[in-house]
């Protein structure tokens, strides 16, 4: 093939996926595969994790980035490039750019976490913030190409990025050949797209499982309706997939050699967020953790061995705060209680005595006298617990109550 020139979809073939891999060779990590005990246990089948996470830039991103940016003419080249995104896309934008001597300008929305503008910059890309959501940031990137004669660098939708980004499919058949299962994050779907088309080339029997965010989950739609169907204003913590409409380059693959698409909730990608780090000790973005949350949420549906493909580590440290919050809840890690106590001297001592004795961890405490549903004597008592699990949430509220206490609902 040739890179940087656009074709019709069914040329694209698994040479041109072996010929992204060459061209990728010491630019692009071979990211490690990691065995998880855990989810191997629950579901009863080795469990491995493709760690994208560590991949430069913090993302698989840089693969397609990289294919697309080196396929572009000398004209094209000095032109330089400009992409739009709130954070992986940038960065590996930026670094493919830097590494092939091409100018990049990357347009960001104004609220773009600061470490991923940060990071973009450091990269060489020349940082321009507009918009307060994606699609205005987008338009802008494409009216500064318009403008300028910059090469729009998509983040999905072109085949030199499915085949860049196919190469990590390349990479789990060479370090897991028995594999029988791959789950993997899908937003507009180019790595799922990679994926399939490498995988299944060579493969044909391997299942291929992809993963939205029920709150952006344009593919189950479109897959029934035959053609990329909008899904208007996605919501979700996963930024990385959170993508209102599937490219129409990937979806065709994706419909060809993607076997399913299955979606997770929150609380899903929180818990399975809060297990990387803690099992795995692997900082995961909640789009990188998709695969793992589709694991937990239905173990016994995988035929093993499975391999789920970790895509990201980019994740805010305050929304890392917050998801690991979230996550530690989903989990029964967290307990919030209100309790009616006798409002004298020492009766807050007393009850935080039976908590202690129960080893729960008292976060925090509030009282409320001013309620009329409560006696003169009464004062109510809010308490924010931090457990280790729903069987010792369920041994804290047996405390409580063999003290005497009533559990308020």
């Amino acid at each position: 093939m040739t890179f940087g020139t656009p074709y019709p979809l069914h040329r694209l073939m698994l040479d041109d996926v072996r010929g992204a891999q060459k061209m990728l060779a010491g630019v692009a990590r071979v990211t490690a595969m990691e065995g998880s005990r855990h989810l191997s246990s629950l579901v009863g089948a080795p469990v491995l994790l493709k760690c994208e996470n560590l991949q430069r830039t913090g993302s698989f991103k840089l693969r397609g980035a990289y294919v697309r940016i080196a396929g572009l003419r000398p004209e094209e080249r000095a032109a330089g490039v400009v992409a739009a995104s709130a954070g992986n896309h940038a960065q590996g934008v930026a670094l493919a750019s830097q590494l092939l001597g091409v100018r990049a300008t990357v347009f960001m929305p104004v609220g773009a976490p600061l470490p991923k503008v940060a990071a973009t910059r450091d990269y060489g890309a020349d940082v321009r913030l507009h918009g307060h959501v994606v699609d205005e940031t987008l338009a802008a990137a494409q009216e500064y190409a318009r403008e300028t004669g910059a090469v729009f660098i998509h983040p999905f939708d072109h085949p030199d990025v499915i085949v860049g980004q196919g190469t990590v499919g390349l990479e789990i058949l060479e370090q897991c050949p028995e594999v029988r299962t791959i789950v993997v994050g899908v937003g507009g779907g180019g790595l799922a797209a990679g994926i399939g088309l490498a995988v299944k080339s060579v493969r044909p029997d391997v299942r291929i499982i992809g993963v939205q965010a029920e709150g952006a989950a344009a593919y189950p739609p479109s897959l029934a309706a035959g053609h990329p169907v909008v899904v208007d204003a996605p919501v979700t913590m996963a930024d990385g997939i959170k993508v209102g409409r599937p490219g129409d380059v990937p979806f065709g693959l994706v419909q060809e050699y993607v076997d399913e698409v299955r979606t997770v909730s929150e609380d899903a990608l929180s818990s399975a967020l809060l297990l990387c780090l803690e099992r795995a000790k692997l900082v995961v973005e909640p789009a990188g953790a998709s695969p793992v949350a589709a694991l937990l949420s239905d173990p016994s549906s995988f035929r093993g061995p499975v391999v789920a493909v970790l895509s990201g580590g980019n994740v805010d440290p305050l929304l890392l705060q917050r998801i690991l919050r979230h996550g530690m809840a989903a989990a029964g890690r967290y307990l919030s209680l209100r309790l009616r106590v006798a409002d004298r001297p020492g009766a807050l001592a007393t009850l935080l005595a039976v908590l202690t004795v129960v080893d729960a961890n008292v976060l925090d405490v509030s009282h409320v006298r001013t309620d009329p549903r409560l006696g003169l004597t009464e004062v109510e008592v809010e308490l924010h617990l931090e457990t280790k699990g729903p069987e010792h949430c369920r041994e804290v509220e047996g405390a409580l109550r063999e003290a005497g206490y009533t559990v308020l609902a």
